[in-house]
């Protein structure tokens, strides 16, 4: 048996649509996995939401199916699920499981599988509910830290630096967005230079990581291809945005593809002030939210006692 955590991510991160992705530090779930002698794999509990336990649709079980093919083993596993993080949030819940269980199956079985090729089985748990296999959540939750998805093919995930005084903040309005909804919105093609000015952004991004210039990373944290549309699904997006900003953040965007709202910011105190006035602005609208702040997980999923 393992119990394991699984850190909470933020995908896209403003430019960077399915490539760029961050760990949350302390956020996100628990999973215990036990093996088990009839070679199924069975979900005994999920605690905290309503979720499938059908072994052929939840994120879970599906993520370690494709690395027991892998392995060609037989063996059957048990999960129980502690899940804190409302589905549908942007914040990576079906990542957090996706990950989770290809990790925890991989320690059970001896490790037949390094970390970066786990990212692949998790993929699928993904592609089970957005009908994508996507790793721009599962690369940071394995790896940690903050990840660039170079190429899907072949598969290249590049970890990226992250600047000590690094602060993310996060608003999550409780209504759900599904990942597939948020997908069918967008334009299929964009105009040339509108993708000149995206993958400038990115570039820049990267370069403010890297150099630590966190006005290099406000000023690139620009996303003019998907959030001018799916920033409609959020209510309150453009006001709690222009308000963090005038606050003393770095940048805001959607995180993954919402509802939830995620500002950088240097330093811990401006990160509480943002998460404060964040909470006030939904608590005055009538809508219920949740805050969080945290730094860059440099951890991904590991084993906790």
């Amino acid at each position: 048996m393992i119990k394991v955590f699984s850190p909470s991510t933020v995908a896209n991160v403003g430019c960077g649509y399915d490539v760029l992705g961050f760990a949350l530090d302390g956020i996100g779930e628990e999973m215990i996995v036990s093996k088990r002698e009839d070679g199924q794999l069975v979900i005994d509990e999920i605690i905290g939401f309503d979720l499938p336990k059908d072994p052929k649709v939840n994120t879970a079980t599906v993520a370690a199916q494709a690395l027991l093919d892998d392995a060609g083993s037989k063996q059957g596993f048990s999960f129980t699920i502690t899940k804190t993080i409302n589905p549908g949030s942007g914040m990576g819940t079906s990542a957090s499981s996706s990950a989770g269980a290809v990790f925890a199956v991989n320690e059970l079985l001896g490790r037949p599988f390094t970390v970066d090729q786990l990212v692949t089985f998790a993929m699928e748990g993904e592609k089970a509910v957005s009908k994508k296999a996507h790793a721009d959540n599962v690369a940071p939750n394995l790896l940690g830290g903050f990840t660039l998805v170079r190429s899907y093919e072949p598969l290249d995930i590049l970890t990226l630096p992250v600047p000590d005084e690094l602060w993310v903040t996060l608003v999550h309005p409780q209504v759900e967005v599904k990942t597939t909804d948020a997908k069918k919105i967008l334009k299929k093609q964009v105009d040339l230079a509108v993708a000149v000015q995206q993958w400038g952004n990115v570039g820049g991004l990267v370069s403010g990581l890297y150099e630590s210039d966190y006005d290099l990373i406000g000023r690139s944290m620009v996303d003019v291809i998907v959030e001018p549309i799916r920033k409609i699904l959020i209510p309150l997006y453009d006001e709690v945005k222009a308000q963090a900003i005038a606050e003393g953040a770095l940048g805001c965007s959607i995180a993954g593809s919402g509802p939830s709202i995620f500002a950088f910011s240097r330093g811990e105190e401006t990160a509480s002030r943002i998460k404060s006035l964040m909470q006030s602005r939904y608590d005055e609208a009538g809508v219920l939210a949740y805050t969080y702040r945290s730094r860059i997980g440099k951890s991904g999923v590991r084993e906790i006692k």
